[in-house]
């Protein structure tokens, strides 16, 4: 059997599943910052796929006859010191963001995920090794380990994905470990136990699926912190590259400019910005759908 959800002490089965998930939309849509941190990134995530049909400058277009123009009709927020359209540049940022987001953020969930039900499940030595690398790459400063691989490998956006899968894991199996010690204890997997299912098996069909909903949220929750980790690597020049069109990047590139021509450095923060707050909207939003405690 399968088990989803907890209410209280007692774990809902497949039969209360559809009850959960309908009271969890419920909830969800009632969340008025959710639900427009929801329409926020679907709109997010439609500009980055279409955006070479939305816009039609080319990012990578130089004009240096254009260069600081104010906005206008032809140019909405302006140019850049190359002349290039500031906004195009923005909305192709988005592309990487979603990306830098997104990628790294689910290899994290999956190494925590499985690391959290190995280390949660089997105990003593195995949960004793696994939680002390957990916190040695907790202790140590995320930023400066990004960094740090970021050097060694160098700043690529495949090597992004490296320096920030591996310092996004150790949080997320610290919160699926603890899951894992509360579900071991509960009667059905005693009954799997007695039944002589294998632990592959418990792990995967009866403890997995009950911290699934936990992994939503952190998933959720994780993709700003991510895009604030590239815009700081590619603020620090060990991200991505020029002429890619990375909000921190471009941020980096405007400060230099920020009396003359502002709008260069504040625009791709206000995106930023605009981002990050619209997944934390949803992330809190998903949080109070699927977490039985926060529920009326």
């Amino acid at each position: 059997m399968t088990h989803l959800a907890e209410t209280n002490e007692d774990y809902i089965d497949e039969a209360g599943n559809d009850s959960f998930l309908r009271d969890g939309i419920r909830i969800f849509a009632r969340n008025r910052m959710a639900m427009a941190g929801l329409i926020l990134v679907v709109l997010l995530v439609f500009v980055a796929l279409f955006v070479p049909l939305i816009s039609p400058h080319d990012p990578y277009r130089v004009a240096l006859d254009e260069q600081f123009l104010a906005p206008s009709t032809t140019y909405w927020v302006g140019t850049d010191n190359f002349g290039r359209d500031l906004l195009t540049r923005i909305l192709y940022g988005a592309r990487i963001s979603l990306i830098v987001g997104i990628v790294p953020t689910f290899i994290s969930l999956v190494i925590g995920a499985v690391l959290g039900v190995v280390s949660g499940y089997f105990g003593g030595r195995v949960d004793f090794a696994i939680m002390r690398l957990a916190d040695m790459m907790i202790a140590f400063p995320s930023l400066l380990l990004a960094m740090v691989v970021m050097y060694t490998l160098g700043a690529n956006l495949f090597n992004i994905f490296i320096a920030l899968s591996l310092v996004g894991w150790a949080g997320i199996a610290r919160v699926v470990r603890a899951q894992t010690l509360a579900v071991k204890e509960k009667e059905f997997i005693e009954a799997a136990r007695a039944n002589g299912t294998k632990r592959a098996t418990i792990m995967m069909r009866h403890i997995f699926p009950n911290v699934v909903p936990t992994l939503i949220v952190l998933f959720s929750l994780s993709i700003p912190e991510a895009i604030m980790w590239e815009s700081s690597l590619s603020f620090l020049g060990v991200g991505v590259q020029p002429p890619e069109a990375s909000w921190g990047l471009l941020v980096a590139k405007g400060k230099e400019y920020i009396f003359s021509a502002p709008l260069v450095a504040i625009m791709p923060g206000v995106a930023i910005l605009i981002t990050v707050l619209a997944f934390n909207f949803v992330g809190d939003g998903l949080r109070d759908a699927l977490d039985p405690y926060m529920k009326d």
